[in-house]
């Protein structure tokens, strides 16, 4: 990209409290050689800020940037921004859109699915005994996945699954019309009991919105079919953690893949270690690439200093 036009290299600010934003410090010198990056306690004179790219950033820390013209979530999830009470609303918020992170979810969604649906657990568990001894074989075609969430990576993971034959449903808040050929679809409160009817695994993709957070419950869970499976590769807190136990103690579930957590790291002791019903994944499901988060950062902010508006830019009502 090419800033020269304006009268100083961008002022870009990294703020996470649970990462080590260092990470990123190649990429965008690689895509803007004389940026004036800014992190950790010390961000010197806050006034020359422009942006900041952020990862559960520190409460209150936006709001003391004066001059601040984005907001920029260094992934597609934007709730860990609005959780902080000072947001400053009225600057544009944007968040990541990489095309790459679809191979990645659909590998880590295509595999959950198949180690369930193979009955793999059983298998590795023979391999260790020594034992030659076969589980059901069930056709992908007997074998029916929802997917809760058709934005960008739902829609790639629920064409994946029906290429290699899985009976796919898909379910959204509005009508989707351009599904993937073999995907049926759902929308809306008045169908998701009949799509949650058709799911021996469900996948949680749903963005996290007031309306979501909780999605997966205990009353949910109760209009899947008896010994479903859940995959939770959206956010933790669509997750009622105390109601998924309750669910697997009742047989109503009888396995889950769990990528996402409302607290992270999931914190020693938590009854998610160690339960052989819940396969536990440190949120590695996908990952942005450091060059895309940095390149869209300085394009969206350079749409904005043009006074035109940036890419993927959240409404803040909607919540995505």
């Amino acid at each position: 990209m090419d800033l020269r036009a304006n009268t100083r290299a961008p002022c870009v600010a990294l703020l996470s409290e649970v990462l080590d934003m260092q990470y990123l410090v190649p990429a965008f010198r690689e895509a803007c050689p004389d940026i004036d990056l800014r992190m950790g306690a010390d961000l010197g004179p806050l006034e020359d800020i422009d942006a900041a790219v952020c990862w559960f950033p520190p409460h209150g820390q936006l709001a003391q940037l004066p001059k601040l013209t984005l907001v920029q979530s260094l992934a597609a999830g934007i709730d860990h921004i609005v959780a902080d009470p000072a947001l400053p609303r009225e600057r544009p918020l944007c968040r990541i859109v990489d095309t790459g992170m679809a191979a990645g979810m659909k590998a880590y969604v295509t595999w959950a699915v198949v180690q369930q649906h193979r009955g793999m657990k059983a298998y590795v568990a023979s391999s260790a005994a020594g034992q030659w001894q076969e589980q059901d074989v069930v056709s992908p075609r007997r074998y029916r996945v929802g997917i809760a969430g058709l934005g960008t990576l739902g829609m790639a993971c629920a064409e994946t699954l029906a290429t290699i034959g899985y009976e796919v449903s898909g379910w959204s808040r509005s009508a989707k019309h351009d599904l993937p050929a073999g995907v049926t679809g759902f929308h809306g409160d008045a169908q998701l009991d009949a799509f949650l009817a058709r799911c021996d695994t469900l996948v949680c993709l749903l963005p996290l919105t007031p309306q979501t957070q909780g999605f997966l419950d205990a009353a949910l869970f109760a209009r899947l079919p008896r010994g479903a499976h859940l995959v939770n590769v959206g956010r933790g807190d669509h997750l009622v953690e105390a109601d998924l136990l309750h669910a697997l103690d009742a047989g109503q579930l009888s396995a889950a893949t769990l990528d996402a957590f409302s607290q992270e790291p999931l914190p020693p002791g938590h009854p998610f270690w160690g339960d052989d019903r819940i396969l536990v994944t440190p949120h590695i499901a996908t990952r942005t690439d450091r060059l895309v988060i940095a390149q869209q950062t300085l394009a969206n902010l350079a749409s904005l200093q043009q006074g035109q508006r940036p890419a993927n830019q959240v409404d803040l009502e909607r919540g995505y």
